[in-house]
Formats: structure tokens, sequence, C-alpha cells
């Protein structure tokens, strides 16, 4: 897991909730330049080493959350194209979470968070792992998160009677 902060408390308070959870392997990056330069050196071949989480700020000097979000969704290798990226920032704006998720964030968290919601992300990251979609302008996981059940008549299931008419069809 990498955890991507230029406020060192924060860095240290997520990654220390971290280990608490049991997260085995955590690794730190100030700014967005130095979880690049990370992401290429452990992910860019597949391996049991390769950072499997990202936690990003938005805002960072350097380079920022928004531009190492790109660069992680643009990547050819696909070690690092693919890897779940949650978005954790003080902002709360509607605006700033679609744009987050339609560069292709994973999860958005708004700081500050607690150790329930970042094991919950991380948990749903894991085990709810949505498809990536691509189309000509974007790449990312699923951003469809409800199922809609459809409204119409639904007519492809049969009833009990016309199950039994139409097994002896056959």
């Amino acid at each position: 897991m990498l955890v991507v902060d230029d406020f060192a408390f924060i860095t240290e308070l997520v990654s220390s909730t971290l280990a608490e959870m049991g997260v085995g392997k955590i690794m730190k990056a100030e700014n967005g330049r130095h979880a690049m330069d990370r992401i290429k050196n452990y992910n860019t071949v597949q391996s049991v080493n390769n950072i499997d989480v990202i936690i990003i700020d938005w805002l960072m000097p350097e380079m920022n959350g928004q531009e190492l979000l790109e660069w992680i969704r643009d990547n050819t290798n696909e070690t690092i194209k693919f890897l779940p990226v949650i978005v954790c920032s003080a902002y709360t704006s509607t605006k700033f979470v679609e744009k987050a998720r339609d560069l292709g964030a994973t999860e958005v968290m708004v700081k500050p968070v607690s150790a329930e919601k970042l094991a919950s992300r991380i948990q749903h990251v894991i085990e709810k792992p949505r498809p990536f979609i691509k189309t000509p302008d974007f790449f990312g996981p699923d951003r469809r998160r409800q199922s809609v059940k459809f409204k119409g008549a639904d007519r492809r299931k049969l009833d009990s009677q016309d199950m039994e008419v139409h097994s002896e069809e056959f």
C-alpha cells in the first residue's frame, strides 16, 4: 500500500491506522512525483512486491493528486494502469468528487478520515472490485455504483406454468 500526502502528520496517521488494521507493507510519498517514482520501482513488472492500493491527497506540491491519477490511468503498463486509487482530500464539493471519479479514481474519501471509513473503503476496493471501462474519453473503474431495476415488463422470465409447457416441447 502507498500513502501519498504532503502533510507528514496525515501520512503518519493513515500509515499507523493501516498498520493497526494489519496491512503489512506500507510505503509513503510526500508528493505525486515521489509516488510516481515508487510506483515505477515496484510496479514495472507483475510480482508479489507490487503496490496493491494507493491512497492519494489531491493538493500537493510538484505533482498533485490529479496529475498522479492521470499518469496512472494513462500508463501503458497494466500493473500501474489498473491500480486501485483512493483519493483522500479535504475537498467535499460535488464538483471535486465528480472530477476525481471522471479521472478514474476508484474511491473518494473526505478528510478527516476515521479508521472505520478507511477500513471500509479498502475492504470495498479489495472485495468488490469494479470492472474497468475504456471509452474514447474515459478509462477507469465503472462509475455506475447502483443497479437500477428495469421499469418495463420483464419478458425474459417465465412463470412456473410456462416452464412446464416449454420443457415438454423439447
